[in-house]
């Protein structure tokens, strides 16, 4: 029997200023982590004014965490201390496994529009010291699956028996850019146990067969982040503006997390060994 996913939390992003002076949305952070492990952050920016962007974020370390940057509209050049470089462009997705160390830097450029996320993912316990690897995923690899008013890009995991673009070595997340129609129902089929999240980029929906989606007091709306109950099958409806949203999904690690800034470990003596080892200059490991 059918079990729906049922709205447990919403959470409303709050602007913020990172990296060399960055305007943006940290939708999710520190304090939501058990709520939706092993989702750790979410950054969402969405502007037309190149001022709020363009000073970037130069290089920069991290560990123990994967990072996942998905570009709608935008310019983002990259680099990093495994000899990448590059630019992430309309619809790429870079998914960074920083693992044991690694220090890069992303540079928006000026575009008509810079609209996209940021996602961190947690990497296990026993994969926190795994060596870095760069995943580059460009538009044209990101399978689309097309239907009765929805359109569906898979970034990443298994959506109708379509493998997306990527797939995690380390957490075998689902990540889905979904476009709804006016009106029109979508549905996806999950694990029960693992936590499954969207983040609505614009328009709204409701999420329960009971409600009413031309009812705007009933609809939830774009810029936030919308975390569901356990069950087999989340369910949507667009209301009269449709709606295009992130579809993340994962089975939790429930496992300690010891956090400080750019790295994510398990304990805080790892946490104290990364920042040790960033001074001494050790940091990035030859494996």
């Amino acid at each position: 029997m059918t079990e729906l996913r049922q709205i447990r939390r919403i959470v409303t992003g709050k602007r913020t200023v990172d990296g060399a002076g960055v305007q943006l949305v940290r939708v999710l952070g520190y304090r939501d982590t058990q709520d939706f492990d092993p989702f750790l952050m979410l950054d969402a920016f969405d502007s037309d004014n190149p001022e709020d962007y363009i000073k970037g974020f130069p290089w920069h370390p991290h560990r123990g965490i994967e990072t996942v940057t998905y570009l709608i509209q935008g310019d983002i050049e990259h680099g990093d201390s495994l000899g990448n470089r590059g630019s992430i462009l309309d619809g790429d997705c870079q998914w960074m496994t920083a693992g044991s160390g690694i220090i890069h830097q992303e540079m928006p450029k000026a575009s008509s529009c810079m609209y996209g996320a940021q996602l961190w993912l947690n990497l296990p316990a026993q994969n926190k010291m795994t060596p870095p690897a760069y995943g580059d995923i460009q538009r044209e690899q990101v399978p689309v699956v097309r239907g009765d008013g929805h359109t569906v890009r898979i970034v990443a995991g298994n959506y109708q028996g379509q493998l997306g673009a990527f797939q995690g070595r380390f957490v075998q997340a689902t990540y889905l850019d979904v476009d709804l129609e006016p009106g029109q129902e979508w549905s996806f089929a999950s694990e029960p146990d693992h936590t499954l999240f969207i983040y609505i980029f614009s328009g709204a929906a409701v999420f329960d067969p009971d409600k009413n989606a031309s009812d705007p007091a009933q609809l939830t709306r774009e810029k936030q982040a919308v975390l569901f109950s356990q069950g087999d099958t989340f369910w949507a409806k667009a209301g009269p503006e449709g709606i295009r949203f992130i579809l993340l999904c994962a089975k939790p690690l429930h496992e300690p997390i010891a956090w400080g800034g750019p790295i994510v470990m398990n304990t805080e003596a790892e946490l104290e060994l990364a920042f040790k080892e960033l001074e001494k200059g050790t940091f990035i490991k030859n494996h």
